[in-house]
C-alpha cells in the first residue's frame, strides 16, 4: 500500500493541475452564453440557467466578425507558409550544405532569438511605414517571416537525418534542389508540422504588433476586434461579448493543434530539440 502512495499523489496532482488549466476555458465557454447582468452577478452563476446566443449575434451582426476572422486566418496561414518555406531552406543549408562562415552565422542567428520582441516594435514600425505597409495585413505578417526560432528548430531536426541519403541522391544525379524537395522535405514532415503549429499560434496571438500596425476597423484581426467589440459604452465592458469573442479566437488555434498533434509529439521527441 505504501508503494502506491506516490502514484496516488501524482495522479491527484495531475488531475488538480488539469482542472486548474481547464477552468478558464470552462468559464469562457459558459460565459459566452450568459447575458451581461448574469455574467457580472455575485455570487456567480456557475452554469448558465438561461443560455443565450445574443453575444454571438452582436459579434456577427453589429461588428465585422467574419472580416476579422478572415484577416486573422490570412495573416496566420500566409505567415505559416512563408516561415516554413524560408526556414526549411535556411535549415537545410545550415544542416547539410557546408559553407564558409556557417557556424558564426548560425550563432549570430541564435543570439538574435534573445532580443525582446518589444525592442523591435519601433524599428519594425518605421520600416513598414517607409514601405507603405502601415495599416495593412502584409505589414503585420511580413516581419513574422524572418523567424530565427523556425530556422533553429528545423536545423536541429534536419541534423538528425542521415547524410548518407544525400550522398546517395547525389550519386543518382540529383542536384541540391531535387535533394531538398525529394529527400529532405518528406523526411522533415514532423519538424515542419511542429513549426507550422508554433508559427500559426504565434502569428494568431501577436496582439501587440497587430495593435501597433492596424488602425482601420476593417483591417482588425479577431483578437484586436474583440477588444473593440466588448465595449458597451465608453467605460462599461460587455463580458458576455468578450467571452464569445475569446471563444471564437480560441477555436481555430485549438483545431490546428488537434489536427497536427501527432506530428507535434513526434517532432518534439525525435530531434527537434536535439543539439
Amino acid at each position: 500500500m505504501l508503494k502506491k502512495i506516490p502514484t496516488i499523489v501524482g495522479n491527484v496532482a495531475l488531475w488538480a493541475g488539469t482542472l486548474f488549466f481547464l477552468w478558464p476555458i470552462y468559464w469562457m465557454l459558459t460565459g459566452s452564453f450568459k447575458q451581461l447582468k448574469v455574467a457580472l452577478q455575485i455570487p456567480p452563476e456557475w452554469f448558465p440557467r438561461q443560455p443565450t446566443l445574443e453575444n454571438f449575434r452582436i459579434l456577427a451582426f453589429d461588428f465585422p466578425l467574419f472580416r476579422w476572422l478572415y484577416n486573422s486566418m490570412f495573416i496566420s496561414v500566409t505567415a505559416t507558409v512563408l516561415v516554413i518555406a524560408v526556414s526549411s531552406l535556411a535549415a537545410y543549408a545550415f544542416a547539410k550544405v557546408p559553407f564558409k562562415g556557417s557556424r558564426p552565422l548560425f550563432a549570430l542567428m541564435i543570439a538574435s532569438m534573445s532580443i525582446p520582441h518589444t525592442v523591435l516594435l519601433i524599428p519594425l514600425f518605421q520600416m513598414m511605414n517607409k514601405l507603405g505597409l502601415n495599416n495593412t495585413l502584409w505589414g503585420v505578417l511580413l516581419p513574422l517571416v524572418g523567424w530565427p526560432f523556425g530556422v533553429f528548430l528545423l536545423r536541429q531536426f534536419m541534423s538528425t537525418l542521415p547524410g548518407a541519403l544525400i550522398e546517395a541522391a547525389k550519386i543518382d544525379g540529383c542536384g541540391e534542389w531535387q535533394t531538398f524537395f525529394r529527400i529532405m522535405l518528406p523526411l522533415a514532415k514532423p519538424g515542419i508540422a511542429v513549426l507550422g503549429i508554433f508559427t500559426f499560434v504565434n502569428s494568431w496571438n501577436d496582439y501587440v504588433w497587430q495593435v501597433v500596425m492596424l488602425k482601420d476597423k476593417l483591417t482588425y484581426t479577431l483578437p484586436v476586434g474583440v477588444k473593440i467589440a466588448r465595449q458597451v459604452q465608453e467605460v462599461d465592458i460587455n463580458y458576455g461579448v468578450a467571452m464569445a469573442g475569446a471563444l471564437c479566437a480560441t477555436l481555430p488555434v485549438l483545431l490546428v493543434f488537434l489536427l497536427f498533434q501527432r506530428f507535434f509529439t513526434q517532432g518534439i521527441t525525435f530531434g527537434a530539440l536535439k543539439g
